[in-house]
């Protein structure tokens, strides 16, 4: 694809990433055939190809209209497209510069700022998003149902025992899923104690910076990132093995910062070492010998495994959790469409609730066609989304396994 970009984009520093991007699409759009929204919607505008354009539009100096923010708003940012993309486009990154530029030149409404401002300003804090969740619970009983499906109710958990092994490697308590499913966490811990890694958490590590990253606010996710670059930096000098990351999403957000930070001086060497020390559980699990700590029966629970987009797209990583769950006995049902998004998107199935509800409804179907017992997926907003109206348990794959131990 020619580009010719206007010159008063000369001085951003994502500049030369969004040209190389552009330039390496080759306009055969079979990024259409598998873009959930392109399905949906059947407007190219609101598929990959579409997007490309309308971003190669606006670096070219032409008119920006709420209607190309509209488009880029649509996307899930999912990256199936990149998975089919013969010619390796990096369209997650290019949508995410499109985007922050779009949001500087377009001024959304008043209810559009107030509402992103609030996700920016209580998910990434589980203290406040704590309060609202137990606030939100107590009134459970009174809401609308819309509002009720998304208040999933709190399971049981218990602290998991930690004794102080010589492996050792850092978590990634998260926000919504430490206050939500702090069970999984503890899955994963008791699971590794088994192999004799101890988990660490650092105390002063929060957000990965997803939410402020994804909703245009770059600096404010940044200096998410620097804060835990922080926190986990003395651990990453004494040795720690690895950065666990337990929510996909998350996941592919870390592995990121070398990416992200690339023109900061003084972290840019200290994003690469995160991001290649960050790694979704399933990766250690696989590398892992888990014959001696799982029940060597068949379980006869039969699995769905939903994998989230930032799981296979995003981080690159398909068939590895699944050869787990059967290694341990579980019965895996066929999924249709398996690459297809459910619709959660992090902040997406509140600022796009019609189309993330059709996604969602889809995607059930899907997974609960073969009659499984239960529905797995690895990332707490696909978790969340799934159970506001899957009609049989939906939970994280590491509680399958943490109740295979033997």
């Amino acid at each position: 694809m020619q580009t010719s970009i206007s010159e008063k984009f000369a001085n951003n520093p994502h500049i030369e990433d969004a040209e190389s991007i552009l330039r390496s699409c080759v306009h055969c759009g079979f990024c259409t055939a598998t873009c959930p929204t392109y399905q949906l919607l059947g407007d190219e505008l609101d598929g990959p190809r579409g997007r490309i354009y309308l971003i190669k539009q606006v670096l070219e100096g032409n008119a920006i209209s709420g209607r190309t923010q509209l488009h880029l708003d649509r996307c899930l940012t999912c990256r199936s497209c990149e998975t089919t993309c013969p010619s390796g486009v990096r369209y997650g990154r290019l949508v995410e510069i499109g985007r922050e530029i779009v949001d500087q030149q377009v001024p959304r409404t008043l209810p559009q700022r107030l509402v992103r401002k609030l996700l920016r300003t209580i998910v990434p804090f589980p203290q406040r998003f704590a309060l609202i969740y137990k606030t939100g619970l107590l009134f459970r009983p009174l809401l609308p149902a819309a509002i009720k499906q998304k208040l999933p109710l709190p399971r049981s958990s218990a602290d998991s025992s930690v004794e102080t092994k010589a492996r050792k490697m850092l978590v990634l308590q998260g926000c919504v899923q430490s206050v939500v499913t702090p069970q999984t966490n503890q899955a994963a811990s008791r699971i590794l104690q088994k192999l004799d890694i101890e988990l660490i958490a650092a105390p002063k590590a929060g957000c990965c910076g997803a939410v402020s990253h994804h909703l245009s606010a770059p600096q404010e996710g940044l200096d998410f990132m620097r804060r835990n670059i922080d926190a986990w930096w003395p651990y990453i000098e004494q040795g720690a093995e690895a950065i666990i990351i337990t929510a996909s999403g998350c996941g592919s957000v870390v592995k990121d910062y070398a990416e992200l930070l690339k023109h900061d001086s003084s972290y840019a060497d200290k994003a690469r070492r995160v991001s290649k020390l960050a790694k979704d559980i399933s990766e250690v699990l696989r590398d892992e010998d888990l014959s001696a700590i799982t029940s060597k029966q068949s379980t006869a629970v039969s699995v769905a495994f939903h994998s989230p987009c930032t799981l296979q797209h995003g981080q690159k990583i398909t068939g590895v959790v699944e050869r787990i769950l059967e290694n341990a006995g579980f019965r895996l049902t066929q999924v249709e469409n398996p690459h297809l998004c459910c619709g959660s998107a992090g902040t997406y199935s509140i600022l796009q609730a019609k189309l993330s509800t059709q996604l969602l409804d889809n995607k059930l179907s899907a997974l609960q066609q073969g009659a499984p017992d239960v529905i797995a997926t690895a990332n707490i907003g696909c978790q969340m989304h799934l159970t506001s109206k899957a009609s049989i348990p939906v939970i994280h794959w590491l509680e399958l396994i943490d109740k295979s131990l033997v």
